[in-house]
Protein backbone atom coordinates (compact mmCIF):
# COMPACT_ATOMS: atom_id res chain seq x y z
CA UNK A 1 0.00 0.00 0.00
CA UNK A 2 1.29 3.22 -0.66
CA UNK A 3 1.89 6.46 1.52
CA UNK A 4 -0.87 7.94 -0.33
CA UNK A 5 -3.18 4.94 -0.13
CA UNK A 6 -2.29 5.00 3.61
CA UNK A 7 -2.65 8.45 3.83
CA UNK A 8 -6.40 7.87 2.42
CA UNK A 9 -7.85 5.20 4.53
CA UNK A 10 -6.25 7.25 7.77
CA UNK A 11 -8.74 10.62 6.52
CA UNK A 12 -11.50 8.40 6.12
CA UNK A 13 -11.49 6.72 9.93
CA UNK A 14 -11.17 9.85 11.98
CA UNK A 15 -14.13 10.88 14.45
CA UNK A 16 -15.56 13.80 12.62
CA UNK A 17 -16.15 15.34 16.67
CA UNK A 18 -14.31 18.62 17.37
CA UNK A 19 -10.82 18.37 19.48
CA UNK A 20 -7.95 15.50 19.77
CA UNK A 21 -9.14 12.41 19.19
CA UNK A 22 -8.91 9.58 22.35
CA UNK A 23 -6.46 8.19 20.59
CA UNK A 24 -4.47 7.32 24.85
CA UNK A 25 -7.15 4.65 24.26
CA UNK A 26 -6.83 3.10 21.22
CA UNK A 27 -4.36 0.75 20.64
CA UNK A 28 -4.75 -0.64 16.90
CA UNK A 29 -1.91 -2.53 14.87
CA UNK A 30 1.22 -0.84 13.75
CA UNK A 31 1.34 -0.10 9.89
CA UNK A 32 4.40 1.10 9.50
CA UNK A 33 5.56 4.33 9.11
CA UNK A 34 4.35 7.07 6.46
CA UNK A 35 6.86 10.19 4.49
CA UNK A 36 4.99 12.53 7.27
CA UNK A 37 7.48 14.91 9.28
CA UNK A 38 7.05 17.64 11.57
CA UNK A 39 9.72 20.27 11.41
CA UNK A 40 10.85 22.41 14.08
CA UNK A 41 9.28 25.46 13.18
CA UNK A 42 5.34 23.26 13.08
CA UNK A 43 5.56 23.29 9.60
CA UNK A 44 4.13 19.59 8.64
CA UNK A 45 5.69 17.76 4.88
CA UNK A 46 4.08 14.90 3.44
CA UNK A 47 5.87 13.30 0.85
CA UNK A 48 8.76 16.39 1.23
CA UNK A 49 6.07 19.37 0.56
CA UNK A 50 4.43 21.25 3.02
CA UNK A 51 0.92 20.62 3.91
CA UNK A 52 -0.73 23.35 2.97
CA UNK A 53 -4.10 23.16 3.93
CA UNK A 54 -4.45 24.55 7.72
CA UNK A 55 -7.73 22.28 8.15
CA UNK A 56 -5.82 19.16 7.37
CA UNK A 57 -2.90 19.88 9.60
CA UNK A 58 -5.31 20.31 12.50
CA UNK A 59 -6.85 17.32 11.95
CA UNK A 60 -3.76 15.54 11.70
CA UNK A 61 -2.55 17.12 14.88
CA UNK A 62 -5.66 15.74 16.64
CA UNK A 63 -4.61 12.32 16.36
CA UNK A 64 -0.94 12.47 16.98
CA UNK A 65 0.15 10.17 19.65
CA UNK A 66 3.62 10.03 21.05
CA UNK A 67 4.97 6.72 22.56
CA UNK A 68 7.92 6.97 24.05
CA UNK A 69 10.43 8.46 21.63
CA UNK A 70 8.12 7.55 18.86
CA UNK A 71 5.39 9.52 16.73
CA UNK A 72 2.56 7.97 15.45
CA UNK A 73 -0.88 8.87 13.73
CA UNK A 74 -3.61 6.83 15.26
CA UNK A 75 -7.45 5.85 14.61
CA UNK A 76 -8.79 3.12 15.87
CA UNK A 77 -7.94 0.91 13.48
CA UNK A 78 -4.54 2.01 12.45
CA UNK A 79 -1.25 3.57 13.67
CA UNK A 80 1.32 4.84 11.32
CA UNK A 81 4.82 6.38 12.38
CA UNK A 82 5.84 9.72 11.53
CA UNK A 83 8.53 11.96 11.92
CA UNK A 84 9.11 15.00 14.45
CA UNK A 85 12.36 17.22 14.78
CA UNK A 86 11.59 18.81 17.95
CA UNK A 87 8.11 19.47 19.20
CA UNK A 88 4.48 19.05 16.80
CA UNK A 89 3.38 22.50 18.18
CA UNK A 90 5.10 25.86 17.95
CA UNK A 91 3.30 28.42 20.97
CA UNK A 92 2.87 31.14 18.70
CA UNK A 93 0.44 34.09 20.59
CA UNK A 94 0.06 34.97 24.12
CA UNK A 95 -2.52 36.89 25.69
CA UNK A 96 -2.23 38.46 29.33
CA UNK A 97 -5.00 38.50 31.36
CA UNK A 98 -4.51 40.56 34.98
CA UNK A 99 -1.35 40.74 36.52
CA UNK A 100 1.31 39.74 38.95
CA UNK A 101 0.74 36.56 40.82
CA UNK A 102 -2.81 36.39 39.95
CA UNK A 103 -2.22 36.62 36.11
CA UNK A 104 -2.96 34.39 33.79
CA UNK A 105 -1.09 33.61 30.03
CA UNK A 106 -3.02 32.02 27.19
CA UNK A 107 -1.08 30.61 24.81
CA UNK A 108 -2.27 29.57 21.13
CA UNK A 109 -0.38 27.14 19.36
CA UNK A 110 0.31 27.21 14.73
CA UNK A 111 -2.95 24.50 14.59
CA UNK A 112 -5.46 26.89 16.88
CA UNK A 113 -4.67 24.97 20.42
CA UNK A 114 -5.34 27.48 23.15
CA UNK A 115 -4.72 27.04 27.22
CA UNK A 116 -3.11 28.35 29.99
CA UNK A 117 -0.03 27.94 31.37
CA UNK A 118 -0.75 27.09 34.68
CA UNK A 119 -0.28 23.14 36.25
CA UNK A 120 -2.06 20.86 33.28
CA UNK A 121 -0.04 23.82 30.85
CA UNK A 122 3.07 24.11 32.57
CA UNK A 123 6.34 25.99 31.01
CA UNK A 124 9.89 24.21 30.95
CA UNK A 125 13.46 25.42 29.14
CA UNK A 126 16.10 23.79 28.32
CA UNK A 127 18.93 25.59 27.54
CA UNK A 128 21.74 24.10 25.47
CA UNK A 129 24.71 23.08 27.15
CA UNK A 130 26.94 24.39 24.57
CA UNK A 131 25.75 27.46 23.58
CA UNK A 132 23.33 28.28 26.56
CA UNK A 133 20.58 28.75 24.30
CA UNK A 134 16.89 28.86 25.85
CA UNK A 135 14.32 26.36 24.51
CA UNK A 136 11.15 27.09 26.00
CA UNK A 137 8.48 24.23 25.70
CA UNK A 138 5.01 24.25 27.11
CA UNK A 139 3.08 20.65 27.59
CA UNK A 140 0.02 21.28 25.12
CA UNK A 141 -2.27 17.65 26.28
CA UNK A 142 -0.56 14.02 27.42
CA UNK A 143 2.93 14.43 26.60
CA UNK A 144 2.73 16.49 23.52
CA UNK A 145 4.43 19.97 24.14
CA UNK A 146 4.65 22.99 21.94
CA UNK A 147 7.99 24.88 21.52
CA UNK A 148 7.55 28.65 22.35
CA UNK A 149 8.07 31.15 19.61
CA UNK A 150 10.81 33.45 19.89
CA UNK A 151 8.50 36.11 19.83
CA UNK A 152 6.11 34.69 22.66
CA UNK A 153 9.41 33.88 24.58
CA UNK A 154 10.24 37.31 24.47
CA UNK A 155 6.89 38.71 25.89
CA UNK A 156 7.74 36.14 28.67
CA UNK A 157 10.74 37.38 29.46
CA UNK A 158 9.31 41.18 29.63
CA UNK A 159 7.36 40.03 31.97
CA UNK A 160 9.42 38.14 34.40
CA UNK A 161 10.14 38.98 37.60
CA UNK A 162 12.39 37.40 40.55
CA UNK A 163 12.12 35.26 42.90
CA UNK A 164 13.86 32.68 44.84
CA UNK A 165 13.85 28.91 44.55
CA UNK A 166 15.96 26.45 46.70
CA UNK A 167 18.17 29.04 47.92
CA UNK A 168 18.65 31.12 44.13
CA UNK A 169 17.46 33.98 42.44
CA UNK A 170 15.24 32.87 39.10
CA UNK A 171 13.14 34.83 36.59
CA UNK A 172 10.33 33.91 35.85
CA UNK A 173 6.70 34.56 35.01
CA UNK A 174 3.18 33.83 36.95
CA UNK A 175 0.12 32.60 35.45
CA UNK A 176 -2.58 30.88 37.08
CA UNK A 177 -1.41 31.20 40.27
CA UNK A 178 2.07 29.36 39.55
CA UNK A 179 5.82 30.65 39.23
CA UNK A 180 7.74 29.66 36.34
CA UNK A 181 11.62 30.18 36.16
CA UNK A 182 12.56 30.95 32.68
CA UNK A 183 16.55 31.30 33.92
CA UNK A 184 19.28 32.31 36.64
CA UNK A 185 18.66 35.81 37.36
CA UNK A 186 21.99 37.43 36.73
Amino acid sequence: MSDADKTSELLAQLPKGRGPAPVHLWNPAFCGDIDMRIARDGTWYYLGTPIGRKAMVKLFSNILRRDGDDWFLVTPVEKVGIRVDDAPFVAISMQVQGAGESQVLRLTTQVDDEFDLGPEHPLRVHSDPHTGEPSPYVRVRSNLDALIHRNVFYQLVDLAVPRELDGQRWLGVWSAGEFFPIGLEP
